[in-house]
């Protein structure tokens, strides 16, 4: 993957300022820093910031059709492109390159958006039809490359991060009060909001076409479960044990595909062992690098796991100390890689272990992320098996408030998600500055647009759990600022063998009794993983690493902390009530405090790493 950027004027007379263009593409330098390109004609300017990882030699971009009238950039992989490139080829079409991505245009001109139904890949591209005069963007299927994008001066801009759009002048510096909101209240942010007002986020599956006339944006694939009465009676379970060995080896076998050496995180967990195994399996001749974070404290360290995952497969394993300390000295770079506030402090951990990949001379790893969201491995989806509506007084008022909002939500008003909002809310308005909370009812995020309701309607709550993990969590959140934010501030390509389009197609008709069996999660997963793991892997509980939150760094009386979290400062910012951060210190100061961010959220973090936002973006205060 790389980093990509373009604008796209409204008139094709328009000329591109290449400085502009060029000072956009430098922002993401990151990205791809083994070289550039640049398209600029028509009103249309594409730029290109390059990690080499297939085709080292010619493979850098924009890349084009046969009379140039088509032309593309990516940001990312395409995992089946051979096949695709062999039935081009048969149609006559010439490629120019061994890079993946090349596929793209010549594709498009065979088939126009339809194409997008046949990738299998991670991928954020503009291909920028010069007869028609029209720009397309598209993003995967899961979100797992990031692209965004804003109006200004008669033009659309985009790129894959932010900072490269804050460079143009026209582009304004303002907090989206809404994306705010969703920190606190979802795992994460979620698209089309950013947490800058006026510039959006692509949403996973969809493209975005733009025309002289205007833009529109349209789905192309999600994440659609069957009506719980179209559910398939179960299968023997051999057959799904089968088919799931057969589709994730191909996704494993597909993300090794590179010009450069591939590596793999090991957390010492089921799913980055079972990657590892994977690999190991399909290539027993070869020996890969492997990475994991060590930790001084021995109840969050995992070493004797990892340790042991990297005798089993034979790699070459690197190891990195993480001391508490270096969370408050990475917190800034995780921010401005972030590009938002966050509600924990594991980012920085990331950030080391990408350190330790690049140290190492590699550029790609594999990663176990997406197997929790996909095969039921939170407390969540057992909760739901006990949980009823029963229990609920249906006389109650907080409690038929509370089914409206979750009826405004998910369209069912007796299923869980998180937390209860209604309570939420108040304690968020406590929090929020007397201006900010003013307005709630106009920002609050619970009234905007999250999920497609019909998708959930009908559905299994199992897969409803897994519907809005993947929307509201896997997008924005672990693919972004906790993946591809922190690979990326040290030019490391992640890829997620979990997260592949024809696995998950086949994973969403496996029944729901297979995936929680006799109190076991995951347990499907589990009965594929006995081929490939040893015992004390396979029989591990799910072990949910917590990094330490405001607690932590309140206690270490940092100077950086406290000015931030000082009364001068949160009240020359606007947004928060400074009676209430006192009040939160007082608490989270306290010997022995900590917070279980399993289960709790870290009010604190949030208001401290946006102070951090504030300051890194020079966002104005609240008024």
């Amino acid at each position: 993957m790389c980093g990509i950027a373009g604008i796209f004027a409204s008139n094709r007379e328009c000329d591109i300022d290449h400085d502009t263009l060029a000072a956009m593409v430098k922002m993401l330098a990151h990205r791809g820093p083994d070289d550039t390109g640049y398209f600029a004609a028509d009103g249309a300017g594409l730029g290109f910031s390059r990690l080499s990882i297939i085709d080292l030699s010619s493979g850098n971009q924009p890349h084009f059709n046969e009379d140039q009238s088509i032309v593309s950039i990516c940001n990312g992989e395409i995992y089946n492109y051979k096949e695709l490139r062999s039935q081009l080829e048969s149609k006559g079409h010439v490629f120019r390159t061994r890079c993946d991505v090349e596929a793209l245009p010549h594709l498009y001109e065979e088939e126009g958006t339809d194409f997008l139904r046949r990738l299998n890949g991670q991928f954020a591209f503009a291909i920028f039809d010069r007869k028609r005069r029209e720009l397309l963007l598209a993003r995967d299927h899961f979100g797992v490359a990031p692209l965004f994008y804003a109006q200004a001066d008669g033009m659309l801009l985009f790129a894959s991060e932010i900072k490269a759009l804050l460079t143009h002048s026209s582009i304004k510096h303002k907090v989206n009060p809404t994306a705010l909101d969703q920190i606190f209240t979802f795992p994460g942010l979620v698209s089309p909001a950013t947490m800058f007002n006026g510039i959006y986020s692509l949403k996973s599956g969809h493209y975005l076409r733009v025309k002289e006339s205007g833009i529109e944006t349209r789905e192309y694939w999600d994440l659609v479960y069957p009506e719980e009465q179209d559910i398939e009676p179960p299968r023997e379970e051999s057959y799904y044990i089968r088919r799931l060995d057969e589709l994730f080896n191909q996704a494993v076998l597909y993300r090794l595909n590179a010009d450069v050496p591939v590596g793999f995180y090991l957390s010492g967990g089921l799913d980055s062992s079972l990657v590892a195994s994977v690999i190991h399996a399909a290539r027993p001749n070869e020996r890969r690098h492997s990475f994991s974070v060590l930790f001084s404290q021995a109840e969050i360290d995992e070493r004797r796991y990892q340790r042991l995952m990297s005798e089993y497969v034979g790699s070459i394993h690197h190891e990195t100390e993480f001391d508490w300390p270096q969370i408050g000295e990475r917190l800034r770079s995780a921010i401005y890689h972030a590009e938002c506030p966050l509600k924990e402090s594991y980012d920085a951990c990331s950030l080391a272990l990408s350190e330790l990949v690049r140290r190492a001379g590699l550029k790609v790893v594999l990663t176990g992320e997406g197997s929790d969201e996909l095969f039921a491995g939170y407390v969540g989806y057992r909760l739901d098996q006990t949980r009823s509506s029963d229990m609920d007084d249906p006389f109650d008022v907080e409690t038929m408030l509370e089914n409206e909002r979750r009826e405004e939500l998910w369209g069912d008003s007796h299923f869980f998600y998180e937390r209860d909002f209604l309570a939420f809310r108040e304690t968020k308005s406590a929090i929020y500055s007397e201006a900010l909370a003013a307005r709630m009812e106009d920002f609050e995020s619970i009234h905007h647009p999250l999920v497609d309701k019909e998708k959930l309607r009908n559905r299994h709550p199992m897969h409803k759990r897994s519907y809005l993990d993947f929307k509201l969590r896997i997008a924005d959140h672990l693919v972004a600022d906790h993946g591809d934010r922190p690979a990326y501030a040290n030019s490391v390509e992640a890829r997620y063998p979990f997260l592949d389009v024809d696995l998950v197609e086949f994973v969403k008709t496996i029944p729901p009794s297979m995936m929680i069996k006799d109190a076991t999660e995951k347990y499907i997963l589990r009965a594929m993983a006995k081929n490939y793991l040893p015992t004390p892997i396979l029989n591990r509980e799910k072990f949910g690493f917590v990094a330490p939150g405001s607690p932590y760094l309140l206690q270490r009386n940092i100077d950086w902390v406290n000015d931030l979290l000082s009364t001068e400062t949160i009240k020359r910012q606007g947004y928060f009530n400074p009676a209430a951060v006192e009040r939160l210190k007082a608490r989270y100061s306290a010997e022995g405090a900590s917070v279980n961010t399993t289960f709790e959220t870290d009010f604190l973090m949030i208001i401290l790493t946006f102070g951090i936002f504030l300051e890194t973006f020079d966002m104005p205060s609240y008024s």
